[in-house]
């Protein structure tokens, strides 16, 4: 892929932006092993014209996923990042809202950005991964 994403440190907060076309959730990764981030929180806003957001049904223990496409306003995404098996692992949440201001969410998959996205990472020292739950179906925080 090709990446625009501009960040800038602050201590241990990162304030980045990312542009049209390019991806939230690669994008996030790239900026997380650049910096060498282990763990932290995201949170930010913008706009995409193309999404894929879902909700994990306890059930099955699988996730209903849809894709939407238009112009969508982000209001807001909030994630955490975390470690699984030495990789990053991102999970976040959106809310999207469309021309008639009606907003959903879910569980994000992924994200191309249509205007701009600007995000704002807090660090925290340290590490905490995540080990698969069979009872659950999901990838828990382990401590």
């Amino acid at each position: 892929s090709f990446y625009f994403m501009q960040y800038k440190k602050f201590q241990n907060k990162i304030i980045f932006r990312l542009d049209r076309g390019e991806e939230v959730v690669e994008s996030l990764k790239k900026i997380c092993n650049e910096l060498g981030i282990k763990l932290g929180v995201v949170h930010g806003l913008g706009a995409v014209n193309k999404a894929v957001i879902g909700l994990f049904e306890t059930e099955t223990k699988k996730y209903l996923s849809r894709e939407f496409s238009g112009d969508f306003e982000i209001c807001p995404l909030y994630g955490n990042i975390t470690n699984m098996q030495g990789n990053i692992y991102l999970h976040c949440h959106v809310n999207l809202a469309g021309k008639d201001q009606k907003s959903f969410g879910g569980h994000l998959t992924s994200a191309k950005i249509s205007a701009t996205f600007e995000g704002v990472i807090d660090i925290f020292d340290g590490e905490i991964d995540r080990e698969y739950s069979n009872e659950i179906g999901l990838n828990l925080i382990k401590f």
